[in-house]
């Protein structure tokens, strides 16, 4: 594991505010990134575009590759889109916004951040956005809210299946959500978006799909690379004059192969612990009074495929950043953050996802390091 130092993803939206001149009216420190000022500015955040991905990949993405270079960002851990989504839209690392972990425990119900769901008795989906409001789990302002109470006009650019989702609302809430279904159309409402001053947040998720699907570096992967290459550039050529355009990715990605399975493997199973986070990044919940138990079997299965520590021993070493109080209660008994090419597959639980090649979460520079790269359009 690396502990990278550096700024973080974080910030990547504080300094294109500081960069349109908004003034949040807090005391925060100065953004550790700087951009130059601008009369519009836009973040294109590519799902699973890590830094390593990039640079290894640049001959398939020359025109990213030629772009200012203002990273690379660290992103907070797990290593996740549901994590670095919220931080992303908070300003504020996990342990302070409270996302820790794609499937993480809130008021004793198993949450899984993505689709905000949850499973009954029966093992059947529920919906968690009325017993847990997105905005009660993540109750801290979201930049956009706090830009928008000062004038800047705020706007999200993503597919419009995502616009009532959990994380939207936990994570976004504060913006005017423009729902698109295309690559095209992702540009087309961008760049009408940014006719008017102001701050656009665009988003697209295919990269990441194709990374789990096939593989990062993967021949497909490449293809969507070159596809979003192109789409990058066009939107540079395409941007109204005295714009900032800004693009980064929310985590980077590996191909395992080697898979711990922890619904079949008997001494994962000691104690019957309730197991969430990813296949990188699992957050163990055990039953009253058998976490050591659960620790010491899961260590000695695991050996060096993982980093395992109580879940109180992570957050001292500041794995989620600092963590606030009211959020504290949910720190997982136990963190596995796994190492190499390793993985911690649920084949019952989670039989799709178990099954891909391509996976993040865990705390490596390939997963939590991700590119910024500026281009910015003259004034005119």
């Amino acid at each position: 594991m690396t502990a990278s130092d550096g700024p973080a993803l974080a910030g990547a939206l504080p300094a294109l505010l500081a960069a349109l001149g908004t003034d949040l009216g807090t005391p925060d420190a100065p953004p550790e990134i700087t951009l130059p000022p601008a009369r519009s500015a836009v973040l294109f955040l590519v799902d699973g575009l890590g830094r390593e991905l990039l640079t290894e990949h640049a001959a398939d993405a020359p025109f990213l590759a030629g772009m200012a270079d203002a990273g690379p960002l660290t992103v907070g851990f797990p290593t996740s889109t549901p994590i670095s989504v919220t931080s992303l839209g908070t300003g504020l690392p996990p342990g302070a916004h409270g996302t820790l972990g794609v499937r993480f425990r809130v008021d004793a119900t198993l949450l899984d951040a993505l689709t905000w769901s949850g499973h009954d008795a029966s093992g059947g989906t529920v919906d968690l956005r009325e017993h847990l409001a997105p905005e009660a789990v993540q109750p801290r302002p979201t930049l956009f809210e706090r830009a928008a109470a000062v004038g800047t006009r705020c706007t999200v650019v993503s597919d419009r299946a995502y616009r009532e989702s959990g994380l939207t609302r936990s994570a976004l809430r504060g913006a005017t959500y423009r729902g698109v279904g295309a690559m095209g159309d992702l540009a087309a409402e961008t760049l009408t978006a940014l006719a008017e001053p102001g701050l656009v947040y665009a988003y697209h998720a295919d990269l990441d799909q194709l990374g789990h699907l096939r593989g990062p570096g993967s021949l497909a992967w490449r293809w969507q690379l070159r596809q979003i290459d192109h789409l990058v550039a066009m939107l540079a050529e395409d941007l109204p004059p005295d714009t900032v355009l800004a693009v980064t990715g929310d985590h980077g990605m590996v191909t395992v192969d080697r898979r711990h399975d922890a619904d079949t493997h008997p001494d994962l199973l000691l104690g019957e612990p309730v197991v969430g986070g990813d296949p990188r990044a699992r957050l163990v919940y055990a039953r009253p009074g058998s976490a050591p138990d659960v620790l010491a079997a899961w260590r000695a299965t695991l050996g060096d495929d993982a980093d395992i520590l109580p879940g109180e021993e992570a957050a001292e070493a500041g794995w989620f950043g600092p963590v606030d109080d009211a959020v504290r209660v949910r720190v997982p008994d136990i963190v596995a953050a796994t190492r190499g090419n390793a993985a911690i597959v649920r084949s019952e639980g989670e039989p799709v996802l178990a099954r891909l090649p391509g996976q993040h979460g865990s705390r490596t520079d390939a997963e939590r390091l991700v590119p910024l790269v500026v281009h910015a359009a003259d004034a005119s």
